[in-house]
């Protein structure tokens, strides 16, 4: 199975980081991913799954190039036989919003059964008390979503929102050693189920 990991968001795009908290720290989400992602890719390759980081580059790489990248892959590879991970931090504007959810384009696909295996993972991982946001009016864990990223793809594909990053609390666990680790190895354990391993 080939897995396709995306760090959406570039250095130069508009938001997309915290507050600066009183102790001078702030996450930037474009650094934040890409440390994530490539954290995940290297753990994935050292247990011998293919993948590959559609998104190298720091500027913001447009939505419609990074589907043609992943669609030309999939379709190489063969569709089936793929799942593009879109991994990101969350922001509500007002600071009080906090947890982890997934998402997944709309209606029932097996997108949905490979965001049950992140959300079940997650529930595991992270310690008591996290909140875990999911929409189960369609009987599973992940929200039904029109991202370009999830519509325009042609594998499976799941779009993660890891933690609110304009939550004090919640930021301040993304940042941390612990919880760096924790959302690395969510990713990691989640995929390994998916291939097979």
């Amino acid at each position: 199975m080939k897995i396709l990991i995306d760090n959406g968001h570039g250095e130069d795009t508009p938001g997309k980081r915290s507050p600066k908290w009183p102790d001078g720290t702030q996450l930037f989400e474009w650094k934040y991913t890409r440390e994530i992602a490539l954290r995940v890719e290297t753990e994935l390759r050292e247990q011998g799954i293919d993948v590959e980081r559609i998104v190298k580059e720091n500027t913001d790489i447009p939505l419609s190039e990074r589907c043609k990248r992943a669609n030309a892959i999939a379709v190489n590879v063969g569709v089936k036989n793929c799942l593009l991970v879109s991994i990101h931090n969350n922001a509500s504007n007002t600071g009080r919003a906090s947890g982890w959810e997934i998402h997944t384009y709309l209606g029932k696909s097996k997108s949905d059964e490979y965001a049950t295996n992140f959300w079940d993972e997650a529930k595991a991982i992270f310690p008591m008390g996290t909140k875990m946001r999911g929409d189960w009016t369609d009987k599973d864990p992940d929200f039904d979503s029109n991202f370009a990223i999830l519509r325009d793809t042609k594998c499976a594909a799941v779009l993660i929102e890891n933690l609110f990053m304009d939550n004090q609390d919640d930021c301040r666990y993304l940042l941390s050693d612990e919880g760096k680790a924790a959302i690395v190895k969510i990713h990691v354990l989640s995929i390994l189920k998916i291939a097979g391993k």
